[in-house]
């Protein structure tokens, strides 16, 4: 496939474009860091949802998505773990940065998208991790 050098140059110098996945400093994945998420974070919850949160030193927030051990099986539960991170990705601009985040998903009714996303945010509002417009 032929790039015209223009579109090209173009395509990279823009900085302000959102990855499309998580990098691996922004998914929390030791267990020291797990427990300390939970031993120093504070709780907020929901129907099927829980939210942890935790300060980190670091310039970027960081996420961890923790489906119980009796949630269906393992389909279900990387297909939480994806729907969650992706609300969480397209979210992330809007919050403020050194925060780690912890979402623990409980079993029950299967819910849409929109309404994943609305409880995500309701818990993040709670929390107050979102830049003041």
């Amino acid at each position: 496939m032929y790039w015209p050098a223009e579109e090209l140059k173009a395509d990279i110098s823009c900085q302000y474009v959102m990855r499309k996945s998580l990098s691996k400093k922004e998914i929390v994945k030791r267990k020291p860091e797990i427990d300390r998420i939970f031993k120093t974070g504070r709780s907020f919850s929901c129907r099927g949802l829980k939210l942890i949160v935790s300060q980190n030193d670091l310039a970027y927030d960081r996420i961890v998505v923790i489906p119980i051990r009796h949630y269906g099986n393992a389909v279900q539960r990387n297909r939480i773990r994806r729907q969650i991170k992706e609300i969480w990705r397209n979210e992330k601009p809007r919050m403020i940065p050194g925060y780690d985040f912890a979402f623990i998903a409980y079993p029950g009714k299967v819910l849409d998208h929109a309404f994943q996303k609305k409880q995500l945010l309701s818990l993040c509002e709670k929390a107050g991790v979102f830049l003041q417009p």
